[in-house]
């Protein structure tokens, strides 16, 4: 029996990378701001908790709790970017 004529297999050419040039580092202030984000909503919950609503808004009640998670995951979310 006659054997078939084999396929050339070609390969995927791969993405291009981005040379490393493109990645910049963050400026100074990105990792202070960001550390401080999150510490400060976290203190926004604890001082909410501590002083049984009465501080930091007492007319927001339990909303005090998302403005803290707020900017405590506005932190959070600047953790992705960091480099």
């Amino acid at each position: 029996m006659p054997e078939s004529k084999s396929r050339k297999k070609t390969t995927p050419a791969a993405p291009a990378a981005k040379p490393a040039a493109a990645y910049k580092p963050n400026p100074v202030w990105y990792k202070p701001v960001m550390f401080g984000l999150m510490i400060i909503g976290l203190l926004w919950i604890i001082v909410f908790y501590i002083t049984e609503g009465r501080f930091p808004i007492p007319a927001l009640g339990a909303g005090n709790i998302l403005v803290g998670f707020g900017i405590a995951i506005v932190g959070f979310l600047m953790t992705t970017r960091w480099r």
